[in-house]
């Protein structure tokens, strides 16, 4: 009997379409590393590939059931119409979903590699702070060459903050939707103390490096006046032995 194949395959459908549903869109799923996320988006769009295949199944069915109805007596009509009209709204539905799902899993998958991404630059510049501080440990020379090694380190310190706010906020989105949230905050936690630690200990460089051109300066000073005196005292002394003064004949300084 034709009503009894079609509903056959009215339901066969319904069992995909449930099932479906069950195995991608009802279950809890949890990330905890990006390997299970990968497999998840990976699993979702071959279900949203496998969901857009059913299409043409579906407008058979929907044209088989169409085709009997136009020939079939009115008593069939309706109980046929309304498992159509629920078979096609469970069937777009589950689409909808699916595709809905899938595109967010997707996009979580590229925030998760954007923080990568910002991490992985800021982690670059922490790099340059830290062989900066380094350059810097020990620096021997005038005041010119401290003042040198000062401007360099203040200009590599003058970075902005919005790669940390990136990271900052692309961590708070994955976390808040239990995304990866223990290796996010251990990420995150690693990072901060890395970059807590290496700001302090440039403003100490800082005001070392400061003190040292004061220093230097105050050094460079006092050696200049000294020489002008030298100078001053030389020019006497070479004036007193011209005139072949000894020196008892000259003031106590001189002598």
């Amino acid at each position: 009997d034709k009503t009894v194949s079609l509903r056959k395959d009215l339901s066969e459908m319904h069992e995909w379409i449930t099932q479906a549903e069950e195995e991608y869109l009802e279950r809890d799923f949890e990330y905890k590393t990006p390997d299970e996320l990968q497999k998840a988006v990976e699993e979702l769009k071959r279900a949203k590939e496998e969901a857009m295949q059913k299409e043409v199944k579906v407008k058979l069915i929907t044209d088989s059931v169409n085709n009997f109805i136009a020939t079939a007596p009115p008593a069939a009509h309706e109980a046929l119409k309304k498992e159509l009209y629920v078979l096609i709204t469970s069937y777009q539905q589950l689409c909808s979903r699916l595709n809905g799902k899938c595109k967010t899993l997707e996009e979580v998958w590229a925030c998760w590699h954007e923080l990568l991404s910002y991490l992985d630059a800021e982690n670059k510049w922490l790099n340059e702070i830290e062989l900066k501080l380094k350059a810097t440990e020990n620096i021997q020379g005038g005041a010119e060459e401290i003042s040198e090694a000062l401007d360099s380190l203040e200009r590599l310190m003058r970075h902005p903050e919005e790669n940390r706010n990136q990271i900052r906020e692309l961590a708070q989105t994955l976390t808040d939707g239990g995304i990866l949230d223990e290796l996010i905050n251990e990420k995150l936690e690693k990072f901060n103390t890395r970059w807590e630690e290496l700001q302090q200990e440039a403003v100490r460089r800082q005001k070392i490096l400061e003190q040292s051109i004061q220093s230097a300066q105050e050094t460079d000073k006092t050696l200049r006046l000294i020489q002008e005196s030298l100078a001053v005292i030389d020019k006497q002394l070479t004036a007193y032995t011209a005139d072949r003064l000894d020196a008892a004949q000259v003031p106590q300084e001189a002598q």
